[in-house]
């Protein structure tokens, strides 16, 4: 599934070619993806300006100028391309197409049918079901050491779970925290309430992690692409996720993988043994 930095990806090539632009057609070309679309969809979008997009956890927002939101999740191998509608050749699983005021086309093409698409009021956004529960963006000011160092007190789960909980952080998902947590040599292991005094390392890494990814296109795994067609290249730069058995860039140790609540952790047992715990540069 597409994590944080593939979403703000895709997101920011979509705000770039779609801001201001009037739908004049929408195509749906069948009744629903993950969930049924909304019956008045096609009435909803038709005419409609989007005056802005914006992303929440890895949810994408289309502002609306009549004041409704539309609410879209890529699911697990959904895309979301804009090109000329002169160029456009149909492709199996193009379940949504939007033609534009300028020419263009959207197109939201999900193999596999796990995103979705829904409406909300303006005033819905904090409060609906999809969205309520989230917890801060990693990468605002919302996200600091006093609510990290707070949060993680009497957590006895493993730190790389609590990590990955939604309603602690958002967008952190397998791959960012495995390498935030190498980055800043804590154990995925180690019970999240002692990880709570090294908060400020723990965000440092995280951002920088993110901030990475995000500037080098999002990680191309599966069925990933961003929103020109364009593959990211961010999994070039992994020091431990998907390098089990290869050496570490730091010690030179082999690199390890577990299995923690049903995912794999990769990690270096030399760098990020429980008593190790001290910043250091980021080795890309």
């Amino acid at each position: 599934m597409p994590e944080l930095p593939e979403v703000e990806t895709v997101c920011r090539g979509l705000a770039s070619a779609m801001t201001g632009r009037r739908i004049v057609r929408v195509t749906l070309n069948r009744p629903d993806l993950r969930i049924p679309f909304p019956p008045e969809l096609q009435k909803t979008l038709t005419n409609a300006t989007i005056t802005g997009i914006e992303r929440r956890a890895k949810y994408l927002l289309f502002m609306l100028d009549h004041g409704q939101i539309l609410l879209a999740h890529l699911g697990m191998s959904g895309k979301m391309l804009v090109m000329q509608a002169s160029d456009y050749t149909p492709k199996p699983h193009d379940h949504v197409l939007w033609e534009l005021d300028n020419g263009q086309l959207f197109v939201f093409n999900d193999a596999r049918r796990f995103g979705l698409m829904c409406l909300l009021g303006a005033d819905e956004q904090e409060k609906h079901p999809l969205l309520a529960h989230l917890g801060p963006e990693p990468l605002s000011n919302h996200f600091s050491e006093a609510y990290l160092a707070t949060a993680l007190k009497g957590k006895k789960i493993e730190l790389k779970q609590a990590l990955m909980d939604q309603r602690l952080v958002v967008g952190v998902g397998n791959i960012y925290a495995s390498e935030a947590l190498f980055m800043c040599r804590l154990s995925p292991f180690i019970p999240a309430h002692k990880a709570s005094k090294h908060a400020g390392l723990l965000i440092s890494s995280i951002r920088s992690v993110l901030q990475a990814a995000i500037e080098s296109g999002g990680s191309t795994l599966r069925d990933y692409v961003r929103s020109d067609g364009d593959l990211g290249y961010f999994q070039h730069h992994f020091q431990v996720y998907g390098r089990e058995g290869k050496s570490c860039h730091i010690c030179e140790q082999t690199v390890s993988r577990a299995v923690q609540a049903g995912r794999s952790t990769f990690f270096c047992q030399t760098c990020q043994k429980v008593n190790i715990v001290k910043p250091r540069g980021d080795n890309r």
